[in-house]
């Protein structure tokens, strides 16, 4: 499979997200061709009218990341691709840097709170000594289609009126 096949199923994982009323983000975790390990963003969606913050946590990344460490069988995160519908933010990306994984395959830019475009050259010895590959872009069109559908359904408030919401919104 290629690095379009491996999006197209962290978009299904995104897509089922928006259809719970999260925030569309699905992530998978892949070595030798293999899913190992997938996430999809949880605790953005309002539940039973309460009046709760948004969950900040539980990012796709991460939920993929816990599903990672938890295997029974071990692999090495140096051979594992992270594939996310969006680009991850920076708590992601320090995780990321941290678990080994070497790269990253993303399909929208999170103008308002990305966090591959940190120069990690200026980070601290524990962050800026980890090699990793980034690659944009794969499948954006479609991903972008999905956080389209999520801002302009009145029903979801998260990150609404938002620099990414005014951005996805006007975004071609």
């Amino acid at each position: 499979m290629t690095h379009p096949d491996f999006m197209d199923r962290a978009i299904a994982l995104a897509e089922t997200a928006l259809q719970q009323g999260e925030f569309p983000v699905g992530c998978l975790l892949v070595a030798d061709g293999r899913i190992i390990a997938d996430g999809a963003r949880s605790g953005t969606a309002r539940r039973g009218g309460r009046e709760t913050p948004a969950n900040e946590i539980d990012h796709a990344e991460m939920v993929a990341l816990r599903r990672f460490y938890r295997r029974p069988s071990p692999v090495d995160p140096g051979r594992v691709t992270l594939y996310s519908t969006m680009e991850p933010c920076l708590m992601c990306f320090a995780a990321i840097l941290l678990s080994g994984i070497r790269t990253v395959v993303y399909a929208y830019e999170d103008v308002m709170g990305g966090g591959t475009s940190c120069d990690i050259r200026q980070l601290a010895p524990l962050y800026r000594d980890r090699e990793i590959r980034i690659i944009p872009h794969v499948r954006r069109d479609e991903s972008l289609a999905l956080f389209k559908r999520f801002f302009k359904n009145r029903g979801n408030e998260y990150w609404k009126d938002s620099l990414l919401a005014e951005y996805t919104l006007a975004a071609k």
